[in-house]
């Protein structure tokens, strides 16, 4: 038996667990309370509450007056691929455009190239390291996408590399089949979408959703439509890249889809975000990788949230557009630059990004495995507010510490 008794927790985070992902006003309801405790048996919360001595446990964990939440939730990550591209970073500061990096060998290609290099063992190491920061950071529930592959031997690849991940570290993980990611070079776009679809039968076994990137230049609305159709009467549910750039109707076409989500958003038209009510579509926002490419336009996250939308938050951590395993970073960007509330982040990076990707997690109700970050800050505003350090200091994975800050030897 495994008795834990989390004590002295000044206050505590609770994101409302609903059977959907919170909506509009709802996303600014965050219930906080004071001088709390924590039971956990065997991995599973019992109660959680304010603080009392009616309970007992084999072991007592003092929270010191430190805050604590759920764990957060990662719903849009590239964490698995070969290679790194820090040396693009100097062209494009020096004006360089991405067509121009392309054709000297850099951007995506590049990262495809380097990964079909790269073994089984050279992405599980790579990746690890990353997961392992993540988890530091108190994210314990991740989604990890293919689409460095372009193939089907590395597509495959990748997502094995996904599946060994989530048996080797105390996380919950989703994995998302995103062959459609690029074109690969000399290829026919019709053709190589061709391809894609036909993998669907062999992605399903390793993948738990179907993604595609439709943007200008990759793939259009038609070409991500008839994807997203065969992969839902293969019984995958699907997510799409949408919107990143230019209006194209990804949004709409999402919501028509009926995918779980849909992803960027950030040039997403009036009509797009007014249809986000009515609909079971997540916006997942990326605000670091406007932040990383140095763009002035962010995603609509106040229209969204005030028409009634569902919103959540992710890193897009990818060796490209966002090099980042800090979802609280991406946190203080939401406020800076999306103007959302600090309510609306919590249940933002827990409830509704655990929706996103389908996942039991981002609550701390009775009865739901205990995954939980302790916090050193003095609220839960203070997190977003005090910007690009970490403030988790013990991360509990099913009632057992995982990570614990390191104090200094002076």
């Amino acid at each position: 038996m495994n008795d834990i008794i989390i004590r002295n927790i000044k206050s505590l985070i609770l994101p409302k667990k609903s059977d959907g992902p919170l909506k509009g006003r709802e996303m600014d309801e965050l219930e906080i309370v004071d001088q709390a405790m924590i039971v956990i048996k065997d991995g599973v919360i019992v109660y959680r509450g304010e603080e009392n001595d009616e309970h007992e446990a084999s072991e007592i964990i003092d929270a010191g007056g430190m805050i604590a939440s759920p764990a957060l939730v990662d719903p849009h990550t590239h964490v698995v691929h070969g290679g790194s591209r820090e040396h693009e970073m100097a062209l494009k500061r020096q004006g360089v455009d991405y067509l121009k990096i392309l054709e000297q060998g850099g951007g995506i290609l590049n990262t495809v190239e380097q990964t079909r290099k790269a073994t089984h063992q050279e992405l599980l190491d790579k990746a690890s390291k990353n997961i392992t920061r993540m988890i530091q950071h108190g994210v314990l529930t991740v989604e990890s996408k293919s689409g460095y592959g372009l193939d089907r031997e590395n597509e495959l690849k990748q997502l094995e590399v996904s599946r060994e991940i989530s048996k080797r570290f105390p996380i919950t993980m989703c994995h998302t089949f995103l062959g459609p990611h690029a074109i690969p070079k000399g290829t026919d776009g019709e053709a190589f979408l061709d391809e894609m679809i036909n993998l669907l039968d062999e992605a399903k076994d390793y993948a738990d959703f179907a993604d595609i990137f439709c943007e200008t230049g990759v793939f259009t609305i038609e070409q991500s439509r008839r994807y997203m159709e065969a992969a839902n009467e293969k019984g995958m549910r699907v997510k799409i890249h949408a919107d990143e750039i230019d209006p194209l109707g990804g949004l709409e076409l999402a919501i028509e889809q009926d995918a779980i989500s849909a992803d960027h958003l950030v040039a997403a038209s009036d009509a797009g975000k007014s249809m986000l009510q009515d609909s079971g579509t997540v916006a997942v926002l990326l605000p670091g990788t406007t932040f990383y490419l140095g763009k002035d336009q962010y995603a609509d996250a106040r229209g969204m949230i005030e028409q009634g939308g569902a919103v959540s938050l992710a890193t897009d951590y990818n060796p490209g557009s966002c090099v980042t395993d800090n979802l609280q970073m991406i946190m203080a960007i939401a406020s800076l630059k999306l103007k959302m509330t600090p309510n609306e982040i919590w249940n933002a990076v827990t409830v509704n990004a655990a929706h996103a990707i389908d996942a039991e997690s981002g609550t701390l109700e009775t009865g739901d495995r205990a995954d939980m970050v302790l916090w050193d800050a003095p609220n839960h505003e203070y997190i977003p507010y005090h910007y690009g350090v970490n403030h988790a200091h013990t991360v509990i994975a099913e009632g057992r510490v995982v990570y614990e800050r390191p104090g200094l030897t002076l």
